[in-house]
């Protein structure tokens, strides 16, 4: 469900030059439009308003229509941000990028590491924005906390009158914006910025959700997409029920790979028996949501809260040394310290943010914009009783369990939680279920084998629908791979940089 790579892992290191043929054939790719350092339409780039940015980074607000189709009035203001080119002589244009998510904010992620596209950078202004309700461009909100769509409440018409009621409270909090929120409104704004940067086609670098976002950009603009890389692609075609399914299969195959280099560590607390590590961290889970253990600030940490913990420290395997302590503190030590500082519970707050931001917009939009993207909602009689309603929807739950728990017993009951979570909202559009080769140029995909959160087989399947891609197999772990593989930012640099495309499917090594 989620695809959040809000951060980049590492900064990227400085790529050792390659000989060209080490790339196989090289065919050329559509060049962006030299351009000077100042060719953008009058956008008043200014100071940023948020409290650190690095020395440079500039930041501007662009009006958007609320409506692309005209229908409503009104517009959006957007926050944009941008690195102007390190070598200006030398400047090809602005590279967009988005992060991910969604619902994660693009100048916050600029500004937290500029150095992660160095080598990008001294050639394009790096240019990020917030998309439409998220960040300092209008954001959505629920009104404070929201749920995740599990079954917390104790019957199954409770949990229908829990859902209807964060419905109606995110359309008190959110404004007119909520209607108009999603990816096919999101690439439109785009195509707006790519305008006011004064650029003829959109240079693109999309990670996880941005993945999406750049093919649906590719599909309603082909004539104006420039260089386009897609990293941790997400898929076009499955609906939130199959994405949740998929996403535990492929977050239960990261764990396993976690397992079997924990069990070559020197005292992993699950011992060498892979099998059994796997029953074990299950029963931790188990355990946690029956008996939580207490955080230092009293508040009960669960086994859900576990799982995503969990789930965020397989994003990175940077990040596995400190989820291997973790998970011996909980077990051995009964303490959830490790769990906490992996990112187990959410803390509510928005501390390192704009205070403008609401504290559960992330959450909010990530949400608005899945449901948007999506068509399917439960097929219920318009007259049936409340319920009978919600009878029918605990049944397709009940349906569903067996299969996700086949899936992972740890993350296939946080999964199944997210099923219902587009009940209730108006159905989303069939736009990106039907993208079909659009004839833009060729871009460049990379999916990554063992990535937790958009497995590599919606890389070959978006590859497909695009009919225009080069595939970059990335063989290591993590989401995304960019940040974790030399091998892939090369290949990455030298189209962005050349506009140069490998021939067929290329192969990058995992790294240690």
């Amino acid at each position: 469900m989620p695809r959040t790579r809000t951060r980049t892992a590492a900064s990227a290191a400085s790529v050792a030059s390659v000989a060209l043929a080490a790339l196989g054939v090289l065919a050329p790719a559509a060049a962006p439009g030299a351009a000077p350092a100042q060719q953008d339409r009058g956008l008043p780039w200014g100071a940023c308003p948020e409290p650190h940015v690095p020395s440079g980074m500039q930041c501007t607000t662009l009006d958007v229509p609320l409506d692309h189709s005209g229908e409503r009035p009104g517009h959006v203001r957007l926050a944009l941000g941008r690195i102007p080119a390190a070598e200006p002589h030398h400047r090809l244009g602005s590279l967009v990028i988005n992060y991910g998510g969604p619902g994660a904010p693009g100048i916050a992620n600029l500004a937290a590491d500029p150095t992660a596209f160095a080598e990008l950078g001294k050639r394009y202004d790096l240019v990020a924005f917030d998309p439409r309700g998220v960040g300092r461009s209008e954001p959505v909100s629920c009104g404070g906390a929201r749920s995740t769509g599990k079954e917390t409440a104790e019957t199954a018409t409770a949990q229908l009158a829990a859902l209807r009621a964060e419905i109606r409270r995110c359309e008190l909090a959110s404004g007119p914006v909520l209607p108009y929120i999603g990816t096919v409104n999101v690439s439109r704004d785009m195509d707006r910025i790519r305008q006011a940067l004064g650029e003829e086609k959109l240079d693109f670098l999309g990670f996880s959700y941005g993945t999406r976002l750049g093919a649906v950009y590719a599909a309603q603009f082909p004539d104006k997409t420039g260089r386009m890389v897609l990293d941790g692609v997400d898929t076009l075609t499955e609906p939130l029920t199959e994405q949740a399914l998929v996403s535990a299969r492929g977050q239960q195959r990261a764990l396993d790979n976690f397992l079997v280099w924990c069990a070559h560590q020197p005292g992993c607390v699950y011992g060498t028996n892979t099998r059994t590590a796997k029953e074990k961290l299950a029963a931790l889970v188990d355990r946690l949501d029956k008996e939580p253990l207490t955080g230092d600030d009293g508040a009960p940490v669960t086994g859900q809260d576990a799982v995503r913990a969990i789930g965020a420290a397989l994003y990175s395997k940077s990040a596995w040394p400190g989820l291997a302590e973790a998970l011996t503190m909980a077990e051995r030590d009964h303490d959830p310290v490790g769990l906490l500082q992996l990112g187990g519970p959410v803390q509510e707050g928005g501390r390192d943010g704009p205070a403008t931001v609401p504290a559960d917009n992330s959450r909010a939009a990530l949400t608005a914009v899945n449901c948007a993207d999506d068509p399917d909602r439960p097929k219920i009689r318009a007259s049936a009783s409340p319920g009978a309603v919600a009878r029918a929807l605990h049944d397709r739950q009940e349906e569903l369990r067996e299969e996700f728990l086949e899936a992972s017993k740890v993350f296939g009951p946080y999964q199944l939680g997210t099923v219902l979570e587009c009940y209730g909202r108006p159905a989303g559009t069939d736009f990106i279920r039907r993208i079909d080769h659009p004839g833009a140029p060729r871009m460049l995909l990379v999916g990554t084998r063992g990535d937790p959160a958009t497995p590599y087989e919606w890389t070959e399947e978006t590859a497909e629908r695009l009919g225009s891609a080069v595939i970059v197999d990335f063989k290591g772990d993590g989401h995304t791979g960019y940040s974790s593989s030399k091998c892939v930012q090369e290949y990455v640099d030298r189209f962005l940089v050349d506009g140069r495309l490998p021939s067929g499917t290329r192969s990058c090594p995992a790294e240690e």
